[in-house]
């Protein structure tokens, strides 16, 4: 049965945005955003902070501090939450300014900016869409803003589960720490094989914190990324070897690695292309639908005054914002870019974009959840449609790669916060949250946590160098790519991007039969995309953390209990992916410092082998824990 009336009443007053919850969201949101930040970089994808952030409140509020109402939790994890997506935004595009060489260093102001403004614009966007997405458009589901709305109920009468968070952090913290700071443990196992002119290769990250993202997002995708990775590594790479030979280079495995930098990551490229025109051009309708509704409104029919569940900020303070907002970009463009009237294009294309893709993010996250929200996609387009109108402008060089991609940032911003909050917004429906209080949290976890971004890229840039194995930064990268194709004559190679686009069509032709026969497996296009262009060792964990996604859920199955047990397990996971994330912005922090790291050089791949095993291990374990 479908839930027809909110957990709290409409009629009922409870506290909801206290100092208490703002201040625990602000701090989650701080170190969620940060450790996000480093995930993003590291595996090409973030994990929604809302459950996490949810079960950290129960813990502390009802937990340690004896207090804290339902509402109070939600308002925690609707600001945790808000500066968690911002960072996926920024981490998207604005490294690409580096990467590509037009900025030596991150210039703290205009990253801050940028990450506010296009937070921003994804809330104020999203408050005259609330009503018609989240509360009328029924077939919007927003599965993970239902799955937290579930998890805010039980944990009023049941545990909240926190300490499987909190444990799980102390074991991403201590292998981090095994692998960067002391070095008795290797960071990836691999080798490679020569075969005539080519090579074999295969390898893994020994990574908690890739464990922990293919369990949360589950088997379907986990198996995609890995069949991108074997498309990439397995096949890709010895074709090009047996017909073009190897490069010079230190070792074998330099040398595959140098191929797959070179060719091989670039039909990831069209493979992406292909994937986010396609996810845009597949939801048409709807996009249409939203964006008339938002524009043209719909007629109220209630009469009396309007019930606090369904009060939003004032309309006059949302424009107000909005207009502020819109300055504050034209100001930035205007430090970008050359001339006032290349900003006057630039700030016209980030307006109409963000709007469009807020509506498209919102109503994408609602039909198929937030882990399908295809950002890489609409930022392609963005780039696409803002470098068209630059050139025609007269835009060339790395002014247009600056104001580009300055225009992408905001955009990227705003569509990864505006699907994260119709989320919360969703949770917050269900739980008979006070929408204005909602959004006004929203506001604060986005304008506060932007001022970590910066900093953190900045320290992780030293330490490990945004675009190396280290941190290979997929889609920023891929966004250099393109917009240095775009405007200035750098080769490409568009070869490879055309298999990839060949690649992607084949994808979305197989995956349109599979959704004609109503199969449980999808052949997505972006995650076998995001495989391509990622190292093959990243995607393996992912793969191990999917199956075990999937054998928790067949060993629970016939006692009733499969939901219990993927929440169990999704919550562990997060804590992995919090606590190595966390120790490795710490780690990044010594070596700028001037800490010699690692301590050892022991290496040891057998010891990472079975400590890897053993987080795997107690990840099933925890997942299946039984009832008290």
């Amino acid at each position: 049965m479908a839930k027809t009336s909110p957990f709290v009443p409409p009629e009922k007053v409870v506290p909801e945005l206290t100092l208490a919850s703002i201040l625990l969201g602000v701090i989650l949101g701080i170190i969620m955003t940060a450790a996000n930040t480093y995930a993003g970089l590291y595996a090409g994808m973030t994990v929604s902070a809302s459950i996490p952030a949810a079960v950290i409140s129960m813990g502390v509020l009802r937990g340690m501090l004896r207090r804290g109402t339902i509402l109070e939790n939600n308002i925690v994890q609707t600001i945790a939450s808000a500066g968690e997506s911002l960072a996926a935004g920024i981490i998207f595009t604005i490294p690409a300014l580096v990467i590509v060489g037009v900025w030596q260093v991150f210039h703290f102001w205009t990253v801050t900016i940028i990450a506010i403004t296009g937070g921003l614009l994804g809330v104020l966007f999203m408050i005259p869409l609330r009503r018609t997405l989240i509360v009328e458009e029924k077939e919007l589901v927003y599965p993970e803003g239902l799955a937290c709305a579930e998890v805010l109920e039980i944990g009023e009468s049941k545990g909240s589960g926190a300490s499987y968070i909190f444990s799980a952090i102390g074991i991403g913290i201590l292998f981090k720490f095994l692998v960067s700071a002391l070095g008795l443990i290797k960071g990836t196992v691999e080798s490679a094989w020569a075969r005539g002119k080519t090579a074999l290769y295969f390898g893994s990250d020994m990574s908690v914190l890739l464990l922990g993202i293919g369990y949360i997002v589950g088997m379907n995708i986990g198996i995609l990324v890995f069949i991108g990775g074997a498309i990439g590594w397995l096949i890709g790479i010895p074709i090009y070897g047996a017909v073009h030979g190897l490069p010079e280079g230190t070792s074998l495995v330099d040398q595959v690695y140098t191929v797959w930098s070179t060719q091989i990551r670039y039909m990831g490229v069209g493979a992406m292309i292909v994937g986010g025109l396609w996810s845009i051009i597949r939801i048409r309708k709807g996009i249409a639908k939203g964006l008339r509704d938002a524009l043209l409104g719909r007629e109220r029919t209630e009469q009396g005054p309007i019930l606090r569940t369904d009060e939003d900020l004032k309309q006059k303070a949302v424009l107000a914002l909005t207009i502020i907002n819109i300055i504050a970009v034209f100001l930035v463009y205007s430090q970008l870019t050359p001339s006032t009237g290349i900003s006057v294009v630039s700030t016209i294309s980030m307006v109409l974009a963000g709007f469009f893709f807020v509506a498209v993010s919102s109503y994408i996250v609602g039909l198929v959840g937030s882990s399908n929200n295809p950002i890489s996609g609409m930022t392609i387009c963005t780039i696409l449609f803002a470098s068209a109108l630059l050139l025609l402008a007269g835009m060339r060089g790395q002014s247009g790669i600056l104001a580009v991609l300055g225009v992408a940032g905001v955009v990227c911003c705003a569509a990864a916060t505006a699907g994260d909050i119709s989320q919360d917004l969703k949770t917050g429906y269900l739980v008979g949250a006070t929408p204005k209080r909602q959004q006004f949290g929203q506001i604060l976890g986005v304008v506060i946590p932007a001022f970590v971004i910066a900093p953190v890229l900045t320290v992780l840039q030293k330490a490990y160098g945004i675009g190396s194995q280290e941190l290979p930064a997929p889609q920023a990268t891929l966004f250099a790519s393109i917009a240095r194709a775009m405007f200035t004559e750098h080769p490409m190679p568009w070869t490879m991007v055309e298999i990839g686009v060949a690649i992607g069509i084949a994808l979305v032709v197989i995956d349109e039969v599979l959704r004609s026969r109503n199969a449980r497996f999808r052949a997505h296009v972006m995650p076998v995309a995001v495989g391509i262009y990622l190292p093959l060792g990243l995607s393996v964990p992912i793969l191990i953390g999917g199956i075990l996604n999937h054998i928790t859920r067949l060993i629970a199955r016939p006692g009733g209990d499969e939901e219990a047990t993927v929440h169990r397990g999704i919550l562990f996971g997060s804590g992995l992916i919090a606590g190595e994330a966390i120790m490795g912005i710490i780690i990044a922090f010594l070596i700028v410092g001037g800490m010699k790291l690692p301590l050892t050089k022991i290496n040891s791949g057998a010891l990472a082998l079975i400590l890897f095993s053993l987080a795997a291990i107690g990840l099933i374990y925890v997942a299946l824990k039984p009832k008290k």
